[in-house]
């Protein structure tokens, strides 16, 4: 609309009425289609032309112009939310887009600090199935199973962009295990020293493993392969124990990656694993030779493409250690929150269930141990329980709560747009209530005496329908070659104006002279159906 309406320097923000009509007027001569002859320059024409009127009916209109001084054209075309904007005033508009910005600028400022959070609470759940002798039950409160939680872990990460390539990176921890805990704290400064790589060190203290120095740091040898290597120095009252760790990882092809990996230190080891991650599945192979753990695991994933992202997955995993089974599943409850269940079944490690949460950029862990023992009662109550659980909060809870919520923003959508149904309806059939049908400007020759002589007139229909404004057109005395879209198609000689218009389905039509005031629709104009 900008360019539109430029009237070589008019401003659309500042502008006035004044302006915005004597623009609107100019370029409707300008553009007017009657002015070309040659058909590619008069569809030219007549687009510009609709882009002028199009562009002087938001401009001329305050709320219009409020929506489009913030939203652009956007805010005039789109539907749902947006359009219950269109209803308040330029304040409220103006309002409503400064909260927005904020809630942008709180978006933008979380994803600069990409906070990162971890909680997990573990749980003692096998006096469920591993029960104490008979005897034991004459204890008060023995026949009650007893569960507990045994160990606790808390992390928190968050970063500071320091620079353009310079990041801080402040994390920390907590941990309790059966009464005894201890945490640690980190700071890590990352550079970004090209576009191929970074760099990165590391300071960390705890009361519990002593002082930490590390340095990392990540390559991109080829656009197919990568490297990254790290070295870090833990002290502690035992001394110092050095740690190396690196990984070499290339594309295979589009969706496969490939790693290996070597680690030297307290836990030595060299391990190798393939990755392959399509949009429906996700599969992983890894076998690892060290000290003390030695495995072989493969992982499958499923990944169904419906709204609520789920996903359904089996490992197994095989080694020095025993080996473990898991299977379980996940799917999105909500638009920031993924729920998910896993069942572990394993020699000697016995069955598990564990429970994760992911809420945005926080993950609440729970994993609950159910017996040391491989009992089909504990596979089967952790497979099946997670699952009547959650039909039974989806159904009971979650569904009547989300049709609530639509109901009641539907009740408010209603209660909101009832006072203007009325008015928006009158509008729409007010805007189509008085239609030009056709519009003559000029010299018409109407005596006898005179037809050899040639008519001279202009088509003025779509000009003169721009005109019309809450279904009626008013006319002052004034020369009407001076109206936006007309010019005199004959100098120095008598001219009018001949309409034929059609109001609330019936047909009309009236000649007036050119320094005549014109007003429409009248009675007097109705043409009789007999006639």
């Amino acid at each position: 609309y900008t360019s539109a309406l430029h009237n070589e320097t008019v401003d659309q923000v500042t502008a006035t009425q004044d302006e915005l009509k004597a623009a609107y007027r100019r370029l409707c001569m300008l553009y007017h289609p009657d002015k070309h002859r040659d058909p590619e320059l008069k569809t030219q024409a007549e687009q510009l032309f609709n882009l002028v009127h199009e562009a002087y009916e938001v401009l001329s209109d305050p709320q219009a112009r409020a929506i489009y001084d913030i939203y652009g054209k956007r805010g005039l075309d789109v539907e749902g939310w947006e359009v219950v904007e269109r209803k308040r005033t330029p304040a409220e508009i103006r309002e409503e887009y400064e909260r927005l910005q904020k809630e942008r600028e709180e978006r933008r400022l979380q994803q600069r600090t990409n906070p990162k959070g971890t909680i997990s609470v573990g749980i003692d759940a096998t006096d469920l199935f591993d029960r104490y002798e008979e005897d034991y039950e004459d204890v008060v409160g023995g026949g009650v199973p007893h569960v507990e939680i045994n160990k606790m872990h808390i992390s928190q990460s968050i970063e500071a962009p320091l620079t353009s390539k310079d990041t801080a990176v402040l994390s920390g921890s907590l941990t309790t295990h059966n009464g005894n805990g201890g945490g640690t704290i980190n700071l890590a400064l990352r550079r970004v020293t090209s576009a191929k790589g970074w760099g990165e060190i590391e300071l960390g203290a705890g009361d519990t493993h002593g002082p930490l120095f590390g340095m990392k740091i990540f390559r991109n040898l080829t656009p197919r392969c990568f490297v990254t290597a790290q070295c870090g120095l833990q002290f502690s009252s035992r001394g110092v124990r050095p740690g190396v760790t690196t990984v070499l990882a290339r594309h295979l092809d589009k969706n496969t990656m490939g790693y290996l990996q070597w680690r030297w230190g307290i836990q030595s080891s060299m391990n190798t694993s393939v990755v392959r991650d399509t949009k429906s599945t996700h599969f992983t192979f890894a076998m690892q030779l060290g000290i003390p753990h030695t495995f072989v695991m493969m992982s499958y994933q499923y990944k169904f493409q419906d709204d609520d992202q789920t996903k359904i997955k089996g490992s197994v995993k095989s080694g020095f250690f025993g080996t473990v089974v898991e299977y379980g599943a996940e799917r999105k409850i909500s638009r920031h929150s993924v729920l998910g269940a896993t069942v572990s079944v394993g020699v000697p490690q016995g069955v598990s269930l564990k429970i994760k949460l992911n809420r945005a950029s926080q993950t609440y862990f729970f994993p609950i141990h159910l017996t040391d023992q491989l009992l089909p009662s504990a596979v089967f109550y952790a497979t099946v329980g997670p699952l009547v659980f959650y039909l039974a909060i989806q159904q009971l809870v979650i569904r009547p709560y989300v049709r609530a919520q639509k109901e009641e923003d539907l009740e408010k959508q209603r209660e909101s747009s009832a006072s203007n149904i009325a008015k928006k309806k009158q509008e729409a059939e007010a805007a189509v209530s008085l239609i030009i049908l056709n519009a003559w400007y000029g010299k018409f020759v109407t005596d006898n005496s005179r037809k050899h002589e040639r008519a001279k007139v202009i088509d003025v229909t779509v000009p003169l329908q721009c005109l019309v404004k809450d279904s009626k057109l008013i006319l002052t005395e004034a020369i009407k070659s001076g109206l936006p879209g007309f010019y005199d198609p004959c100098v120095g000689e008598e001219k009018s104006l001949k309409v034929l218009y059609q109001f609330r389905g019936v047909m009309h039509q009236v000649l007036s002279g050119d320094t005549e005031p014109l007003r429409i629709p009248k009675q007097s104009h109705r043409i009789d159906a007999d006639t």
